[in-house]
């Protein structure tokens, strides 16, 4: 599909969508309503007598009134439209149905239209060649779905199929093609099938004629986020149509452009494509007509622009030229959007999306609807019982499968017929349709039928070269045009592979050619190496699961990117009928399995056993088949499976006597004391007073700054006043800026004469940017020029930017754990590309001592820790200065060398895991107290009230983000420090009742109740009460270090009841953030030059998010029923005077981030409240918190801190993971070396 050469103009239209945003034109129903035409204005004398009124096909009019549709598009051009739609939305053969139309109209229709759209647009480009006009072709998505339903009686009824409308589609695409538009454009899409339909009909015609046309493709959504008709989230809509080369992708109509704002902004975040955008112009009132007017759909489109979401822009209903040419203003200062680069998952779909990410747990593909492995849903299918059947899907969904496995391979049946009616019955269904479907088949009949049933993105599961590699790229061409990844079986001409040669080299083979010859993404390969059935008798097949296994080691190895899957059952076949034995065979099988790098597999979850549960001596027997650990091995596990049977101040300058003084001393006096209601006034007086504007900053305005950073120095000025001081240096240069600029024209470039240029950023995968901004306020107070990348920077742009710059030193600054690790990464790539210049360190889980063991060894120029804001400037005094550095250096490398030294030399007695498992922290099961929940299952709030939440604020830690020590409110009382604290108090309280009044800053939450038990040191989840289906696992993790007077050793599964207890149990689990518009109210007061609030806002955000956490644990407490009679202080919340907790992943008490993934899975985080993690698990907003709650009445928060290497490879194996990826997750944590 990447092999067809693209057109010139696509060519064209990439290299001006690269530097700016395209204007698309509006609406053309609305203006055709204006021409007031009535049935026989638009028939004109061609069909004045045919037999069905045409008034609603306004297609028509490019045969009947082609002028006026001409004057249409040149109206819209005259307006600033760079793009064109031609009037053929409904000009497909199904689309004309409904008007009883001849389909060789088709054709005529479609060219006609694009005659009319190409003369306005060749007008329009002769005027001024320098900007071309291009011409869409409008492909609608016709009256009829293909991917539901529009029979309530019968789910299964489709008016058309997809073949049908993968052949209307065609005749008008190759129409639009030949007629000579520049772009197609599938648009309104509100079923994907649809789209995925006329897709398919593009890239055949692509191939076909050996060139491809540049296509947009536009979606429609409603309030919810999903399609209109058959209700796919937009990161599923991606993924089902990621398959095809698009010049973007976009939505349009049903919204206005302020409801669509959010389900734009996660278009964009997931997306592969420049991003479109066309909405209504708003929603249409009672009168169907639309309010919106031109300068207020601009200003809101203006909102995307400034945040670089948009590539190409126009209307859709109710717009006119009016709105475009305020539209076309607006993008005029506008910068493109550019595409993220995003990681090679495999990522798949249903209405919603699903991503196998690196981190991923082992992906269980439920089997239950296979007719190949459940006789219970075969015997549906053949009497069928398809409602039933559809349960049993359902069910799976439920019960946590995310992928269900759907095979109609039974000789009683019509493959073709089953699997179509299946997935079109399934389609219809709002829980099984959530999650995507392998189709399963040895035919390809039936494979084929299967893809074009759904909408989502699939597999097929398989194909194979079994009949020679002709028909296999056929086939997978055939798998990628439909939108689906596939399975490839170790099969080939000479049959079946059985030893791990066979099987790595025809992996190996069906890799290369479809990487190479058709340009199949290695991610979408899901190879098969063959499981096969041991403890036959026979002799040759004792080694099959021995070959299976590292067969997959190896494939993981030369085939990068692609993944491993197999049939799971197949091992145990010999054991049909002992349900015993086959379960542990399983369990066993994917323990080694998943360590060699299986990804997936086909396995009813129901028939596994927990692994550590299983007797030693069945294990044994069983591990000594599956390993081929003895001649008698066969012999012996029949042997044993025979016994076994059937588990707020006054306002600075109010005296204004400073005002006297002459203008060098108001200067001063403002800058010290941070007052910026003078500052132009005084700084357009020193202009007329001095001869350049560059003797202004080197004079008063850096002498004043000198004193600021003199008294910070000295500890008699205070962070606060320092960021304040800032904001009036930032808005006196800011005021002198134009001037300079007249200035250096007429004197040449001057430099402003920085001491050094300092490059900052927050480190990939990170949000947290507090600190690091302080830091750069107080560094640009010190006349240090400060590049600041923001946050989540990928290394390549830091040392990229930092080389182009010339920059003098690099500070790298992170919050999570996860960070640490990037920070090596960023020191180890300047080491590589022989970067020269110092490193700094900081941030809250940064240490001196991680810094000194784990970073500096990567870098031999200076890697220096930053304490604070206050030890910056000196830090970097000295290490730019030419009389200091050498005595700066040599002091840090001695530091480092001793903390180094000691860390090796550190006596921490690690008790082995085992003995930590014997000394676990022990209740009495049989009398503790559990209470039951109200109600189980999540809960959203939506908006929370921050008025409420102000009550919950723990002030304390506000003071410290700003470097004020001391508890609130007794540091108002701090003879050093008081003043300043309470001036900074008041200020946070006059914002924060702004926020509040305005509602700057949104709260939202999700939380929940599940059945919980602990298995060993998991807990597991259960979906109800009945605790019969396992919904998800949290992995715990154990103190191991011995304190003196240590008497357990702690793990969060201690303090839920386990299975074997016989008690049911629960466990909480939430989300909170406060930090919706948080970013966006900073960026106003950056806009401003207003460092002081851009901080003072992330900093309260912080504060209400943690409050929220404390105000909804007490209502969770009282939800639970065990804290129904709290009546608590806010500072007895504060202290945690309280029953239970709410620890965090990713802190002392399990320190691993990734756990957060199962916990933002299982409340739904993002879908109900937009939060989202990044790669390092960082959450979005940065004002953020989520945690598990636990009940137990004897619950402590504890610190892990140090763990042996055999508890980090038993974690490893339970949450199948690699022990180095765990290794590198809890880096901070390990007691060894890795």
């Amino acid at each position: 599909m990447t092999d067809i050469r693209r057109s010139k103009t696509y060519d064209l239209l990439e290299s001006l969508l690269e530097d700016r945003v395209l204007v698309l034109d509006g609406a053309m129903g609305t203006m055709i309503q204006r021409l007031d035409l009535d049935e026989a204005a638009v028939r004109g004398d061609r069909f004045a007598d045919h037999t069905k009124d045409l008034a609603r096909f306004s297609d028509i009019l490019c045969l009947t009134r082609a002028n006026d549709i001409t004057e249409i598009h040149r109206k819209y051009l005259a307006a600033g439209a760079d793009i064109i739609e031609t009037n053929t939305f409904g000009a497909s053969v199904i689309g004309m149905e409904e008007f009883d139309l001849p389909n060789e109209l088709v054709r005529e229709i479609n060219f006609a239209a694009v005659k009319c759209a190409r003369i306005a647009c060749d007008e329009f480009t002769s005027r001024d060649p320098s900007r071309p006009r291009f011409v869409a072709g409008s492909i609608g998505p016709t009256t009829k779905q293909t991917a539901i339903s529009t029979r309530v009686e019968d789910p299964a009824y489709r008016a058309v199929t997809f073949e049908q409308m993968v052949e209307s589609y065609s005749g008008q695409i190759e129409a639009l093609v030949e007629a000579g538009v520049d772009i197609i454009l599938p648009e309104t899409v509100i079923d994907t099938l649809n789209l995925k339909a006329c897709l398919f009909a593009l890239e055949r015609h692509f191939k076909k004629v050996g060139e491809r046309t540049a296509v947009m493709v536009s979606g429609t959504f409603n309030a919810a986020g999903v399609t209109f008709v058959s209700s796919q989230n937009v990161e599923a809509f991606w993924n089902s149509i990621a398959h095809v080369p698009l010049l973007s992708v976009g939505m349009n109509c049903a919204l206005g452009p302020d409801v669509m704002r959010p389900h734009l902004e996660e278009l964009q975040r997931v997306s592969g494509a420049k991003i479109s955008c066309y909405p209504n112009a708003g929603l249409p009132n009672e009168m169907g007509q639309y309010d919106l007017g031109p300068a207020g759909m601009a200003n809101i489109i203006g909102e995307f622009l400034d945040e670089r979401w948009l590539n190409i822009v126009g209307g859709c209903c109710g717009t006119t030229p009016d709105h475009i040419a305020a539209i076309a203003e607006r993008t005029r200062r506008a910068k493109p959007h550019k595409i993220a680069e995003k990681p090679a998952w495999l990522r798949l779909s249903g209405t919603e999306a699903f991503t196998l990410r690196p981190e991923s747990n082992f992906v269980m593909v439920g089997e239950r609807t296979n007719v190949t492995g459940s006789k219970a849903f075969a015997r549906l299918i053949r009497d069928e019982k398809y409602e039933e059947a559809v349960d049993v899907a359902r069910q799976q969904v439920a019960g946590g499968a995310t992928i269900i496995d759907v095979n109609m391979d039974d000789a009683l049946l019509d493959g073709e017929a089953a699997m179509t009616r299946f997935l079109r019955l399934i389609a219809g269904d709002g829980e099984a349709s959530k999650v995507p479907v392998m189709i399963d088949s040895s035919k390809w009949s039936v494979l084929e039928a299967g893809l074009r049933c759904v909408q989502g993105k699939a597999i097929v599961n398989s194909i194979s070269l079994k009949d020679g590699e002709e028909e296999f790229l056929r086939r997978a061409e055939l798998v990628r045009r439909y939108g689906a990844s596939a399975v490839v079986m170790a099969f080939d001409e000479g049959g079946q592979a059985v030893e791990i040669d066979h099987k790595v080299s025809i992996c190996k083979r069906a890799y290369d050619l479809l990487t190479q010859k058709i340009g199949f993404p290695p991610e979408d390969i899901i190879f098969d190496p063959n499981i096969l059935t041991v403890a036959t008798g026979i002799e040759e097949h004792n080694n099959y699961a021995v070959n299976f296994i590292e067969a997959t080691r190896i494939i993981k190895q030369v085939c990068p990117g692609a993944k491993v899957s197999g049939g799971v059952s197949n091992i145990s076949f010999s054991f049909r009928g002992n349900d015993v034995v086959r379960e542990a065979m399983h369990s066993a099988f994917l323990y080694h399995a998943i360590r060699a790098g299986l990804d997936m597999g086909i396995v009813n979850a129901g028939q596994l056993a927990v692994y550590e549960e299983i007797p030693p001596a069945l294990l044994k027997a069983v591990e000594d088949v599956l390993l081929n650990r003895s001649d008698d091995a066969t012999e012996k596990l029949v042997a044993l499976a025979e016994t076994v049977k059937g588990k707020g101040k006054v306002a600075a300058g109010e005296d204004l006597t400073w005002r006297e003084e002459n203008v060098e001393g108001r200067l001063r006096h403002a800058l010290v004391k941070g007052i910026d209601r003078f500052v132009e006034t005084d700084v357009e007086e020193a202009r007329q007073k001095y001869p350049k504007c560059l003797s202004i900053i080197e004079g008063p305005l850096m002498d004043g700054m000198t004193v600021v950073g003199d008294l910070f120095g000295e500890g008699k000025m205070f962070l606060p006043q320092v960021v304040k001081s800032a904001r009036v240096m930032k808005k006196a240069v800011n005021y002198l800026l134009p001037f300079m600029e007249q200035e250096k024209l007429l004197a040449g470039n001057e430099s402003q004469g920085a001491r050094a240029r300092v490059l900052m950023a927050t480190v990939k995968g990170d949000v947290h940017d507090i600190g690091k901004n302080i830091v750069g306020v107080v560094l640009a107070c010190n006349n240090y020029e400060v590049i600041d990348l923001g946050v989540m920077v990928p290394c390549e742009k830091i040392l990229q930017t930092a080389v182009e710059k010339k920059c003098d030193i690099i500070g790298l600054s992170g919050l999570i754990t996860p960070s640490l690790d990037e920070m090596v990464h960023v020191a180890k790539e300047m080491s590589r590309q022989n970067i020269k210049i110092p490193l700094l360190i900081g941030g809250a889980t940064t240490s001196a001592k991680h810094t000194a063991v784990k970073i500096a060894p990567s870098y031999a120029e200076p890697v220096v820790h930053v304490l604070d804001a206050s030890r910056c400037v000196g830090v970097v005094d000295k290490l730019l200065s030419e009389n200091l550095r050498a005595q700066m250096v040599a002091d840090n490398k001695k530091l480092q060398l001793d903390l180094a030294t000691s860390y090796q030399a550190r006596q921490q007695k690690l008790v082995p895991f085992k003995e930590a498992q014997s000394r676990k922290f022990v209740t009495d099961w049989s009398t503790v107290q559990i209470d039951e929940p109200t109600f189980l299952g999540t809960r959203v709030i939506e908006a929370q009230s921050l008025e409420l939440l102000r009550g919950y604020i723990d002030w304390s830690p506000f003071f410290s983000t700003w470097e004020l020590k001391g508890k609130f409110p007794k540091i108002f009382d701090d003879p050093k420090v008081g003043p300043q604290a309470k001036e900074l108090y008041q200020d946070a309280e006059q914002l924060l009742d702004k926020i509040i009044q305005f509602n700057l800053l949104k709260a939202k939450a999700v939380y929940g109740f599940w059945p919980a038990n602990s298995d060993g040191d998991d807990i597991i989840l259960y979906t109800d009460d009945t605790r019969t289906a396992e919904l998800c696992r949290f992995y715990t993790l154990r103190q191991q270090w011995e304190r003196q007077g240590q008497n357990d050793f702690k793990a969060l599964a201690d303090f839920v009841a386990p299975v074997a207890s016989g008690r049911k149990d629960y466990l909480g689990a939430f989300a909170v953030t406060a930090g919706v518009g948080c970013d966006e109210l900073a960026k106003e007061f950056d806009k401003k030059f207003d460092d002081y609030n851009s901080i003072m806002v992330k900093a309260l955000a912080d504060r209400l998010a943690e409050a929220f956490a404390e105000q909804l644990h007490q209502q969770a407490r009282r939800e639970w029923r065990y804290g129904a009679g709290e009546q608590l202080t806010s500072e007895q919340l504060i202290a945690e005077e309280y029953r239970g907790i709410r620890p965090a992943p990713g802190y002392p008490s399990q320190p691993d981030h990734t756990e957060k993934r199962t916990l933002f899975d299982l409340l739904g985080v993002e879908k109900s409240i937009g939060m989202s993690l990044t790669e390092s698990f960082a959450m979005w907003p940065a004002a953020s918190v989520c945690g598990l709650y636990f009940g137990h009445p004897d619950a402590r928060y504890f610190a892990l801190d140090r763990i042996t290497r055999d508890q980090v490879e038993d974690y490893a194996r339970r949450k199948h993971l690699p022990v180095k990826e765990v290794e590198r997750w809890l880096s901070p944590n390990l007691g060894y070396d890795p």
